[in-house]
């Protein structure tokens, strides 16, 4: 558990390097994400989502951190197979946050959601195939922190996907963790409501 903290702590994720060339600013970020405000407009630009909203606890960690949020995922972006078995496994490498490979909503009390951050999610087996694959990815100079399940405990750290790198960028809702941080307090899953599961019908 201690070396899972080490990997979410604010103070590391605070400390900061400025944007290479190459990369964006959490301004521009900002502005791409803007026009995914409306669910509806990311759901017609191919993103769709497991209608799991995510927290802090889910993952093993105290509830005091926040929580992710309900991810919608570009499949094609991430290399998702059609219909996975298993843990989620990909083959994507995508690191631009110009072109967000996931968008993270928040559920409100009305049932509508509201759009608070992006994140782009790295496969690590797939990465370590890639020219840069020796080091993990980064964003302005901080590493992607790294999910990977641990079965000695309880809860499932990876949240049933292969290894990972994940990075979030709360461009959209303050977070006291820092703006790099997977988790945010000021973010709940108190309102979601999963889809009901359909009626099962007895054969005739």
């Amino acid at each position: 558990m201690t070396n899972r903290l080490l990997i979410f702590t604010p103070l590391i994720l605070l400390v900061g390097c400025q944007p290479t060339p190459k990369e964006p600013t959490l301004e521009e970020v900002e502005s791409v994400a803007k026009r995914y405000r409306d669910v509806n407009v990311a759901i017609s630009a191919g993103y769709k989502t497991d209608n799991k909203c995510v927290t802090a606890e889910m993952l093993g960690f105290p509830a005091s951190m926040g929580a992710m949020g309900l991810h919608y995922v570009r499949r094609d972006v991430l290399g998702l197979p059609d219909k996975p078995t298993g843990r989620v496994k990909g083959t994507g490498t995508h690191t631009d946050f110009r072109k967000p490979a996931m968008l993270v909503y928040e559920p409100q009390p009305d049932g509508s959601l509201e759009l608070v951050a992006v994140e782009n999610l790295v496969f690590a087996l797939a990465w370590q195939g890639t020219a840069g694959g020796k080091e993990p990815p980064k964003f302005h100079g901080r590493i992607y922190p790294l999910l990977r399940d641990d079965p000695a405990t309880k809860v499932d750290e990876a949240h049933g996907w292969e290894p990972h790198y994940e990075q979030h960028l709360w461009v959209l809702r303050d977070n006291p963790n820092g703006p790099y941080s997977p988790f945010n307090p000021k973010v709940t899953c108190r309102h979601h409501k999963p889809p009901a599961p359909m009626p099962q019908h007895s054969a005739h």
